[in-house]
Parts: C-alpha cells; structure tokens; sequence
C-alpha cells in the first residue's frame, strides 16, 4: 500500500504524519508526490514512517519496489512464517494485512493464492472454519499446475512425467485446488 492510501485510510493529513514520525515535512511531501521514491529514503526515515503508520517496512517498500521473489524462495518464506508465527498467529496476520488481495490486485496470482490455500489448510488443520473474506478469490485456479522445482527436476532426470502424477496424488487438498501441488508445508528447511 502506497503512502497516500495510507494516510487517506487513517485519515492523517502529510503534516501530521510529520510530527508523528518526526520525518520532515518536505520529505513526506516529497514521497507523496513522487519527487522521492521511498525505497531510496533511509532505512531511519522508512522505520520511522512505518512505525508511524502502523504497518511494516516492508509494506511500505515492496508495493513500490515491484521486485517479485523467486516463487520456490517465496514458498520456503511462507512456510518458516507459519512455523514462526504458529497457525492462528498467521491466520490473524494474514486477516489483518489483507496480503492476500494486494497479491491478486497486483496479479501476482501464484503468491496469492499460495498464501489462500495456506490459510484454508491451516484452517482445517486446526478446526477452525474458512474465512468468508476471500471466497471471490476461492473460485481462481491458475491455468498450468504449479510443481515444486523439485519435482520438475526428477521428472528432467527420469525424463518421465511419473514424479508429477505421484506429487499430484500426494497433494494438499486447499493446494490442489487452485493448481498449486504442494505435499509438504510442515517440514521445510
């Protein structure tokens, strides 16, 4: 979320965000307007921004960025999350962040849905019942099946397509459904 929707969402005028940062004036005016990019600001000013606006760095700087992760490196980054934060405290985060939609709106639909099939897994897996918020999203698949590297390369080695069936069998529901095959979102390295 860019810093302008930021401060229309909380309703926090540039000069007010100014004296509760303690960020200049000018340099928030700067950034609003696009004379300054906010990623090229310090890492002081972008904390002090964030902490300001409640939000993350990172929210603050990757929406501008643009730069796309690689999606094995994203997948591994999701599972340590969930392994950090535990089940419920992912959930709550994902709620609350609305990750999950920003992801989609971006079109960056393997991430998001990733991120979607998590959350409905960890539902299930902890009894809890499926968040109404995202069933827009839940009717999204994407058109070719998303293997693991891992399994794209055992196929290259046996030059079979046998380890994608297997993986395919072997899938995570809430994963399968909108062709992402994923089997193994616990045990991670």
């Amino acid at each position: 979320m860019n810093i302008n929707d930021l401060l229309a969402e909380k309703k926090i005028t540039q000069y007010r965000l100014s004296k509760i940062s303690g960020v200049p004036f000018s340099t928030i005016s700067d950034i609003c307007t696009e004379k300054a990019r906010i990623e090229k600001c310090s890492a002081e000013t972008v904390y002090k921004l964030a902490k300001a606006l409640g939000v993350a760095m990172e929210s603050l700087v990757l929406d501008s960025m643009e730069c796309r992760p690689n999606f094995e490196i994203y997948k591994s980054s999701v599972c340590h999350q969930v392994r950090i934060m535990r089940d419920i405290n992912f959930i709550i985060h994902m709620l609350e962040s609305d990750t999950i939609r920003k992801l989609y709106q971006k079109k960056w639909y393997p991430e998001s849905l990733y991120l979607l099939a998590m959350v409905d897994y960890l539902s299930r897996e902890n009894g809890l019942p499926v968040c109404s918020v995202w069933n827009d999203l839940r009717v999204a698949r994407l058109r070719e099946p998303l293997y693991p590297a891992s399994v794209l390369t055992m196929c290259a080695a046996l030059e079979s397509d046998e380890p994608k069936m297997m993986s395919r069998s072997e899938a995570i529901p809430e994963f399968i459904r909108f062709n992402i095959v994923e089997s193994e979102v616990r045990d991670v390295v």
